[in-house]
């Protein structure tokens, strides 16, 4: 089968797509056809060595965690999916940019009818993250969030699931998806000098939570000039601000379970959310999909297709 390796921390160009064995389902395991795979930032950062020491790489890598295809095979102890299912799922291992992963059977959810493979292969870790940071901030009815990167991967969800709980929310992003924005009952409001600003002309009273989808200096702005209390305030990119201030750090991980994915599934197939798709890519060119996610500014995700 194809996937993508790298055998060395470093750019881009260290990545590239090999000829390797399709891989065999142990106990409890899954053997998957991928259809769709999404790529995501943190994907580039591990490959750059930029998180070597919180998550260290073993070379040659493969790289990728979120897929939805059709199950090929099963091995021992399965019999929740059978041959032929279409899932979502995603993977601990780095494997899912590839023709083939095998997963384990806890960590898949059947893919709805009519939802789009592209779709369907990008939700996990985005979806995953959006969810515990909405969680993490403990968002009421009533209160006002404000979700920085609000068009991203992270961000177009997070808006859409705080929306959910009642919150009035004010997504901070470029003036190209603020009609995007404004019809999931967004407030938009463009980045840059006097953000702050901006941010309390656009809120009802106080800021209540904050949610961080971008890096930067946006912790400081929520604590110093907005206000916000510390526990109220989740990044998914300033790891270093929780020891420093007390913020939260409710990424991936915190929100990951089949059953979590079987509802954002069901809500962005019913139409209820929607998980943009900036743009598709074939596997063979997952150096381009990666160059273009370097450049930012993209709306949802983009995915691999085998």
């Amino acid at each position: 089968m194809k996937a993508v390796r790298f055998d060395q921390y470093g750019p881009v160009g260290v990545l590239d797509v090999r000829e390797v064995p399709v891989p065999e389902p142990g106990q409890g395991q899954v053997l998957v056809r991928v259809k769709a795979a999404g790529i995501n930032p943190g994907e580039a950062k591990i490959r750059e060595g930029a998180l070597h020491e919180r998550w260290p790489a073993t070379f040659p890598s493969g790289q990728g965690s979120d897929f939805a295809g059709v199950v090929e095979r099963v091995g021992p102890g399965v019999d929740a999916v059978a041959a032929g299912a279409d899932v979502i799922g995603w993977v601990d291992t780095r494997s899912s940019q590839a023709e083939y992963v095998v997963a384990d059977e806890r960590n898949l959810a059947p893919r709805p009818s009519g939802l789009p493979w592209e779709v369907a292969g990008a939700i996990p870790v985005v979806g995953f993250t959006a969810w515990a940071m909405v969680r993490a901030v403990d968002l009421k009815p009533g209160d006002t969030v404000v979700v920085a990167g609000a068009a991203g991967g992270v961000g177009s969800l997070a808006v859409q699931l705080a929306e959910r709980k009642g919150a009035t929310v004010i997504g901070l992003a470029s003036p190209s998806n603020r009609d995007w924005l404004i019809r999931r009952g967004v407030i938009p409001v463009a980045y840059g000098d006097g953000v702050a600003d901006r941010i309390r002309a656009a809120a009802p009273s106080t800021v209540d939570a904050f949610l961080d989808t971008f890096g930067g200096d946006y912790v400081e702005l929520a604590l110093n000039e907005l206000k916000v209390a510390p526990e109220r305030i989740d990044s998914v990119v300033r790891f270093d601000a929780v020891a420093t201030y007390g913020i939260k750090a409710d990424g991936n991980a915190a929100g990951a379970s089949a059953a979590t994915l079987e509802e954002l599934a069901r809500l962005i197939a019913a139409k209820e959310i929607e998980l943009p798709i900036a743009r598709t890519y074939p596997l063979t060119a997952v150096v381009a999909a990666y160059t273009e996610l370097a450049k930012g500014h993209l709306r949802g995700k983009i995915v691999l297709i085998p």
